[in-house]
């Protein structure tokens, strides 16, 4: 992608270069992000540059549309090959498959009778590579798992510490570390009482084309091992789940029901029957026991994802804590109309390992995060980070600290000063040795709410010394619902309030130092 990428984009290329190429793109985007579809529309203007013929307006797909993807997708793809069919008639001869007609799997599984050898394929990770990553992790140890948040308080947040002696790992403030959940033992239990497995039986897996074997599956492989650490069974399952579950399914009504539930007219049925209620696909199996008890278990690498890694914020620093990584995880579990509480697959899990009862490990990497902290000793650091996502710039406050770096004005947000005011005693002593300026929002210790945004608005003269007469770097960090705005906003007022700028000016102030680093975000829904 990276070659063509660069390739369509050479200022060498003829404008006509590509008269004769017929087209369509679709992007995947969220609009979440500042920057929805742009890989999509940048291309569709590029190629349109080049002459192309664009068969069909840009197809611009939102994961956060009640539908998913699949929203534009199907009626995009229902024109693309309307399009197609009647500027490539021969193609028009060629039969599809049926709906009901599955792919062949692509895997098979082979069982083996010999089932005595036991093992804990949960930490069978090679040990020689020089530094963890996606492929090869690492487990680490974990050191203690406390919770801090009162425990009145409706969220559970705890702080976790991990040992990574010998592991090569290196981390710099702003970098997060990767972790790979697991099941509950509950749900793999259930999960293979539907399938009718034995959790013990091992089995060895070969592709029934090119297709590489996974390769964090151990060969041979316990079923066990395969439910707990690799099938996304806790997911809200997507349109194409149900699609192929219904292929397998013999009883009548559950085959309709799946059927509508695939089908595009079906989509708001689909929506209101998992999408909204965050039904799961081991309740979902539980729904459809006819059909569960048809499923071949070839499909189950199909019809399942694999569970993908979750990613923290660091907390610590090497510096203040060596061979330590820490991390702070608030605790997913909110209502819906399910009996059952929904609850975050990595935080409930990572929330349940006890070391008091024994060692736990957990495989875990390091990538290079987005924040970028100032080498320079002389620059400050302004820092916004409520809730948890104060965790990099804990981070960064004992990098900095250790470095001599004592400039530095942390604002620090929670709904009371009793219940959720994260690292306090952290705080007030670096106040006390003069490293830090911390102001503090407790949005319900009182009548009327304060948040982030109106301590940056109280503290303009603060602000805007650091910003405009010494480069501060300005930092935000937490949930990406209206805080990163409402502080953005605080900011520009802050520009026109105590350096009489206008409004555009303002906004061009705040984008040129987007633009030179000196002002990042990093956010999450």
């Amino acid at each position: 992608m990276k070659n063509f990428w660069r390739f369509i984009f050479r200022k060498s290329l003829p404008v006509g270069s590509l008269g004769r190429l017929d087209c369509a793109i679709m992007g995947l985007g969220d609009s979440s992000y500042p920057k929805f579809n742009f890989v999509a529309k940048k291309l569709h203007k590029r190629l349109l540059q080049l002459g192309a013929n664009i068969l069909l307006p840009v197809g611009l797909a939102d994961d956060q549309h009640d539908l998913g993807s699949d929203a534009v997708i199907d009626p995009w793809l229902t024109s693309f090959w309307e399009k197609v069919l009647s500027l490539y008639p021969p193609l028009a001869g060629v039969i599809p498959m049926r709906e009901d007609e599955p792919l062949p799997p692509t895997y098979t599984f082979h069982f083996l009778d010999d089932a005595k050898e036991k093992t804990d394929d949960r930490l069978r990770i090679p040990m020689e590579q020089t530094v963890p990553s996606q492929s090869h992790p690492f487990p680490a140890r974990l050191v203690s798992n406390r919770r801090v948040t009162d425990t009145s308080h409706f969220q559970d947040v705890r702080h976790i510490e991990f040992d990574i002696t010998g592991s090569n790992i290196e981390y710099a403030a702003g970098d997060v570390v990767m972790v790979r959940p697991c099941n509950l033992q509950e749900d793999v239990q259930q999960f293979c009482q539907l399938l009718r497995l034995d959790p013990e039986a091992r089995f060895t897996l070969r592709a029934t084309d090119n297709t590489a074997v996974p390769a964090r599956l151990p060969q041979p492989c316990p079923v066990r091992h395969l439910v707990e650490s690799y099938l996304d069974i806790a997911a809200v399952p997507r349109r194409s789940f149900f699609e192929l579950l219904s292929t397998f399914a013999t009883n009548e009504r559950e085959r309709e029901k799946l059927m509508e539930l695939s089908s595009t007219a079906g989509q708001d049925e689909l929506h209101g029957y998992c999408n909204r209620p965050r039904r799961t696909a081991l309740e979902v199996l539980a729904d459809f026991p006819h059909t569960t008890a048809e499923l071949k278990v070839d499909y189950l690498l199909d019809l399942f994802p694999d569970i993908q890694p979750r990613s923290f914020s660091i907390a610590s620093s090497l510096q203040a804590h060596p061979h330590r990584l820490q991390v702070l995880v608030a605790v997913v579990s909110y209502k819906t109309k399910m009996y059952k509480p929904r609850r975050g697959l990595c935080s409930t899990w990572l929330a349940s390992l006890d070391p008091a009862q024994g060692e736990r490990y957990v495989p875990l990497w390091v990538k290079k995060g987005t924040l970028r902290f100032p080498k320079e000793k002389a620059t400050p650091v302004i820092m916004v980070g409520p809730g948890t996502g104060v965790a990099p710039f804990r981070s960064a406050l004992q990098e900095r600290i250790a470095e001599g770096k004592n400039a530095n004005v942390l604002v620090f947000g929670c709904r009371s000063e009793r219940n959720d005011f994260y690292f306090r005693t952290e705080w007030e002593e670096m106040m006390k040795t003069g490293r830090l300026n911390l102001f503090t929002a407790f949005s319900r210790d009182q009548e009327e709410k304060v948040y982030v945004q109106h301590r940056v608005r109280e503290n303009a003269e603060l602000m805007w010394d650091l910003i405009a007469n010494r480069r501060a770097c300005f930092y935000i960090a937490g949930n990406a619902k209206e805080m990163p705005t409402g502080v953005c906003d605080a900011l520009k007022e802050v520009f026109q309030q105590q350096g009489g700028m206008s409004p555009e000016d303002a906004e061009q102030m705040l984008a040129t130092m987007e633009r030179t680093g000196r002002f990042q975000s990093e956010t999450w829904s």
